[in-house]
């Protein structure tokens, strides 16, 4: 077995402890560190993502993947040129204000972040002001990731959706929205670009979007 496999292996198996060790060995062997993190990391992760969606696996199995991915992008890091891990651009993602929930936040941001985004996390409680200057700092930004988990905080995501696009800052990113309680047709109904019904399905959505 060749490293990359042994590295895929390890991710997919949530070995966070061995990981490090794996990527370094194969960066001594002289691996491409973005062939490390595109066909071992990035590809693996999309396979774990197409498990949890057919109910292979459940979201422990793909929390412990994504940790293990963010040990091994840790090393990897240094090594790879300027740019090269976030070639799919920012994605700032939040909770909603008076949200204070962020398991499935957490998991969105680690899903994204191994589709290769550079992830902004502005944690739970976000103020829709904090969104808008989160944005203005980051004029590259690809992707705004929106979370509500209670049925009281979906007017509050209504209204962040809403000031983003008000905000004049648009043009150069797309809104994705999700949590327990929102629909597709929620998400319509407010105006953002697009719907995530669960975390892979999130990566996913955020690479379609950042290439459109």
């Amino acid at each position: 077995m060749g490293k990359l496999e042994e590295i895929a292996e390890a991710i997919e198996g949530g070995k966070s402890k061995i990981i490090a060790g794996l990527v370094e060995e194969a960066l001594a062997e002289g691996v491409d560190p973005l062939r490390i993190l595109n066909e071992a990391m990035i590809a693996t992760m999309g396979n774990v993502g197409e498990k949890f969606k057919k109910a292979e696996i459940f979201v422990p199995e793909m929390l412990v993947a994504a940790r293990a991915m963010k040990k091994g992008v840790e090393v990897l890091k240094p090594k790879l040129a300027a740019g090269a891990a976030t070639a799919a651009g920012k994605c700032i993602i939040g909770t909603v204000s008076g949200d204070l929930h962020d398991i499935g936040k957490n998991l969105v941001g680690m899903m994204i972040e191994s589709a290769g985004f550079e992830v902004i996390d502005l944690g739970v409680d976000v103020p829709v002001d904090k969104f808008i200057e989160t944005l203005k700092a980051n004029p590259d930004t690809k992707v705004v990731a929106v979370s509500a988990l209670l049925t009281t905080t979906m007017p509050a995501m209504k209204d962040t959706v809403a000031a983003i696009k008000a905000s004049g800052l648009g043009g150069g990113f797309k809104v994705i929205v999700g949590g327990a309680p929102i629909t597709q047709d929620y998400a319509n109904q407010i105006g953002a670009d697009a719907y995530a019904p669960d975390a892979a399905s999130a990566a996913v959505v955020a690479k379609q979007l950042a290439a459109a």
